[in-house]
């Protein structure tokens, strides 16, 4: 039975336009995904909201699990806060199962997310939760949590966004998606 590593963001500090923080929501998305594993017989490991990152990547890198998935939301840079909308899935430049984890990721959501040309995939070699992992990881933000219209995107699909990523997770893994 596979098993996996499950990061929701540990970012309290950053806030939702509306009302709310980034830990906050993506751990509702996680809770979410936690039946659709369960019925398609995935196992998971969750991060600890209190724990810090650098505890959070030695946790998974202790185990022996098939993925990492980073679970955050996005915030606008630079000269247009609030501006941006999308959705991006980074992955390790290097990493041949970290890109096809993130690819499953990425053309599953451009089914939910409403726009879909907004949906990409993104090497990095800056984002901890892929670069450290010993596992193929991916890190997806979900939306931008300082836009109006993506902010409440994301609290309208909490459960969307969750049986999607499970359903990528299935996907990636080669087992059968299954409903709860």
């Amino acid at each position: 039975m596979p098993t996996i590593f499950l990061s929701p963001s540990l970012q309290e500090s950053n806030p939702y336009y509306g009302g709310g923080n980034e830990e906050y929501y993506m751990n509702l998305v996680a809770d979410a995904m936690e039946p659709y594993l369960r019925a398609s017989g995935i196992n998971f490991v969750r991060n600890n909201p209190q724990d810090s990152l650098t505890k959070t990547i030695n946790d998974s890198n202790a185990g022996n699990y098939d993925l990492h998935l980073a679970i955050h939301s996005n915030a606008s840079a630079g000269a247009n806060p609030g501006g941006a909308t999308g959705v991006q899935v980074y992955y390790y430049p290097s990493s041949v199962r970290g890109r096809r984890l993130a690819d499953i990721i990425a053309d599953n959501y451009k089914g939910l997310y409403y726009d879909p040309s907004k949906v990409t995939t993104i090497p990095t070699t800056s984002l901890a939760e892929v670069r450290r992992t010993k596992a193929p990881a991916a890190l997806v933000e979900v939306a931008f949590h300082d836009n109006p219209g993506d902010a409440q995107w994301i609290r309208e699909n909490i459960n969307g966004i969750a049986e999607n990523l499970s359903r990528s997770v299935a996907d990636y893994l080669g087992v059968p998606f299954v409903k709860p």
